[in-house]
Parts: structure tokens; sequence; C-alpha cells
């Protein structure tokens, strides 16, 4: 009786560390692919930094453009808003 007992419980000892095993593969696998995926992201923000290191610059002449196209749209929308006095509309 003692050495079924004994093998049962070996039995079951082995199934459950195959099963351990077997799970922690799984995660082992599933980090290393979350790692790739990581690694791929921080190469990403990395190219992102990079290409817009010279945007303040830019950014700084088009906001200067702008200011000169608005001091231009604000003239053109002040004759027509007195064409449309004067028209009567």
């Amino acid at each position: 009786m003692g050495t079924v007992l004994f093998y049962i419980t070996l039995a079951v000892v082995l199934i459950v560390v195959l099963a351990l095993v077997y799970y922690l593969l799984g995660i082992i696998i599933a980090l290393r692919g979350a790692s790739r995926n990581l690694y791929q992201l921080a190469e990403g923000l990395d190219a992102i930094v990079k290409d817009t290191q010279l945007l303040p610059d830019k950014l700084s002449t088009i906001n200067g453009a702008l200011s000169q196209l608005l001091a231009g749209l604000l003239d053109v929308d002040g004759h027509l808003a007195a064409i449309v006095r004067l028209l009567g509309r």
C-alpha cells in the first residue's frame, strides 16, 4: 500500500512540475515578445526625438509668417466689411 501511494504522489508531483514548466515557458516566450516590441518602440521614439530637434527653429519662422498673413487677412476682412456696409446688405 505504501509503495502505491509513493508512486501516486510521485506522478502527481511530476504532473504539477510539468504544468509549471509549461506555463513558465509560455511566460518566457510572452516576455521575450514584449521585450522585442518595447525595443522597437524605443527605437521609434528615439527617431521621433531626432526628427523633431529642429522643429522649434522652424516653428518660429512659421509663426512669424502666419502673423504677417493674419495681418493681411484682417485688412482684407476690414475692406470686405466696408464693402458690405456700402452695399447695404
